[in-house]
This record gives C-alpha cells, sequence and structure tokens, in this order.
C-alpha cells in the first residue's frame, strides 16, 4: 500500500535550481514517485539574515516508505547532494545546498522528537505555502482542519 506525502524543497547556495532538481531526481529513483510538482519559487531567507536567496518548491510523492524511512531517505539524499549538517530544533537557521522538509504524510499527526507531522511551521511560511497552494489548494490540514489556500490567504 502506498502513501502520498508532501515534501518541501529548498536551496540557496550554488546553481539552486539544478539543486532542487537533483534532489527531484534522487526523490523519484529512492522515494517513490513524484505525482506532482510546483513551480519553482524565488524567495527571501526566512528566520535569518542571508545574501543568499533561496528556490523553493513542494512536491507530492508516491511512496511505500513509511515516515521514518522517508525521513532518513530524504536526510540521505541531503547528504548525497552535499548538506553537512541539518538545522536542530533551537539552532539559528544557515544556509544550504539542498533542503528537504517533510510536510505531511497523508493526514497523520505525528510528534516525536524526530519527526514532526505535519511540519509544525508550515502555516507561519509562505514559501512553502504559495507552492503547496499550487499542487493541493483543497488538501485540509489535518491539525488546523483548514485547506491550504484558506492558510495561504491568512
Amino acid at each position: 500500500m502506498s502513501s502520498l506525502a508532501y515534501l518541501g524543497l529548498g536551496s540557496n547556495l550554488g546553481n539552486k535550481s539544478e539543486n532542487l532538481r537533483q534532489a527531484i531526481e534522487q526523490i523519484e529513483k529512492q522515494v517513490g514517485t513524484v505525482v506532482s510538482r510546483s513551480a519553482f519559487y524565488h524567495t527571501e531567507p526566512w528566520g535569518y539574515q542571508s545574501e543568499h536567496a533561496f528556490v523553493n518548491a513542494v512536491l507530492a510523492v508516491r511512496t511505500t516508505l513509511t515516515p521514518f524511512q522517508l525521513l532518513q531517505r530524504t536526510q540521505e539524499i541531503e547528504r548525497q547532494l552535499g548538506r553537512t549538517e541539518k538545522t536542530r530544533s533551537g539552532q539559528v537557521y544557515a544556509d544550504r545546498l539542498i533542503d528537504i522538509d517533510i510536510l505531511f504524510y497523508d493526514d497523520i499527526v505525528l510528534c516525536t522528537p524526530e519527526l514532526v507531522i505535519p511540519h509544525p511551521r508550515i502555516a507561519e511560511r509562505p514559501f512553502v505555502l504559495q507552492p503547496l497552494t499550487e499542487i493541493a489548494s483543497e488538501y485540509v490540514h489535518p491539525s488546523y482542519q483548514e485547506t491550504i489556500a484558506a492558510l495561504y490567504r491568512k
């Protein structure tokens, strides 16, 4: 049985669009079938100061991986593409070659030290909500019980 996961991608170092393309290629090889993909959005850094703008996108991926397997696989893809450190809770954000976040996994709500689904800051992040609205505007956030489009309008 497969599940539908939404992944947020971001890059603000190097060839940002190419970094996202390589991440998408690896996700298709190692995670599952990309069933929908947003456009690439150019955005300013969020949560910290940087001279490097971001390129962001969101994917809908059909996968047979569990949420924890998905986390391990996306972190491995980040390492394969050159990311050396993952921002931990409480740390200051930093520039990055690639970032892959699990935004949603089916309609589950999960809160563990390793993984929180839905991603805890979706509603605060226009750089996630805008591309997510493009591919899943009517998806209902399982915690807020509002559509992505409604959250984006707020």
